[in-house]
């Protein structure tokens, strides 16, 4: 079995122009590192968690793949009835070990597949990209529960704007002639996300009123800036369910601490906030930006489990 890869990250930025380029759709699911020999295989998440027995929807994968031995970089995805990628239902499924089958028809997930990393005795991080994705198209890995999708050369400006047109999470550009730097983040990948959904650190809670007086009422959440400072960008009420409430203060529960980790004007009209480690990421929808610092019509999506902190950024 190969040894898991950490995942090679893409450049936040506008979508290049000129030659050598190829354009990805992004999907708005969970990364995921994949390995397999003869009958056996393994899922490790973005930071190294062996997720295999979440996701048995992949056991096919060997037999896709003729037994041949491989490391693959994918995403995690459920489906909407259309067919886009949806995160608020795969969030039904992180976390969840040795899901039943109530939970797998309700929320069944597909390993989207877009680059090669081992095949057989052959290392390919080296290899130019274009020549991963050729080896990886030529494997024809599709099936249930396993897709590859296309990628388009000297189109990143097309597949950007049909994107957007159809309401998408965004593109990942890349260099035709790019190897693969686990673990990097490279210029030589550069997402572009189609606004407008933000990761955001969890930074406390409101309580909530009426029948929700007991439970959290609105996410304080925040993001950092370019120097790595906390700001507070706003409060997340809508989009909470129940469920997610409950599920959110036994997360966010022991990580209370006295004192706000970040610094805002509005602190004072906080006074019956809970206060937590910015440990925590979620993903919200939002209309705009308010003087690029302050969330307007934030809307909750769910928690990412396989994100750092730092990756909660204010607009540039």
């Amino acid at each position: 079995m190969p040894t898991p890869i950490a995942p090679m990250l893409a450049t936040p930025g506008p979508v290049p122009t000129g030659e050598g380029w190829a354009a990805e759709i992004k999907h708005d699911g969970m990364r995921a590192c994949v390995t397999a020999n003869g009958d056996r295989w393994r899922v490790h998440s973005r930071t190294g968690r062996d997720v295999t027995g979440n996701f048995p929807e992949l056991a096919a994968l060997p037999e896709l793949l003729g037994g041949r031995r491989a490391a693959l970089d994918g995403e995690l995805v459920c489906l909407d009835a259309a067919g886009v990628t949806d995160f608020s239902r795969l969030q039904q499924r992180i976390g969840v070990r040795d899901p039943g089958p109530r939970l797998l028809r309700a929320a069944p997930v597909t390993l989207y597949l877009f680059d090669l990393l081992v095949l057989g005795d052959e290392e390919l991080l080296e290899t130019p990209y274009s020549n991963r994705r050729g080896l990886l198209e030529e494997l024809d890995l599709r099936g249930a529960g396993v897709q590859t999708p296309p990628s388009f050369p000297g189109a990143t400006a097309e597949v950007y704007a049909a994107a957007r047109e159809h309401g998408l999470e965004g593109v990942v550009c890349k260099r035709l002639a790019s190897p693969y730097t686990p673990g990097l983040r490279s210029k030589t990948w550069v997402k572009t996300v189609i606004p407008h959904t933000a990761d955001v650190v969890v930074c406390g809670w409101l309580p909530g009123r009426g029948r929700l007086r007991d439970t959290i009422g609105a996410l304080i959440v925040g993001a950092y800036d370019r120097s790595g400072r906390l700001h507070l960008v706003g409060r997340v009420g809508s989009g909470l369910s129940g469920a997610a409430r409950q599920q959110l203060e036994r997360r966010l529960t022991p990580l209370r601490r006295v004192r706000p980790p970040a610094s805002h004007a509005e602190l004072t009209a906080m006074a019956e906030a809970t206060w937590v480690e910015p440990e925590v990421v979620a993903r919200i929808a939002y209309r705009s930006w308010t003087g690029g610092t302050q969330l307007r019509h934030p809307v909750y999506r769910g928690v990412l489990d396989d994100h750092d902190p730092s990756c909660a950024q204010l607009p540039d």
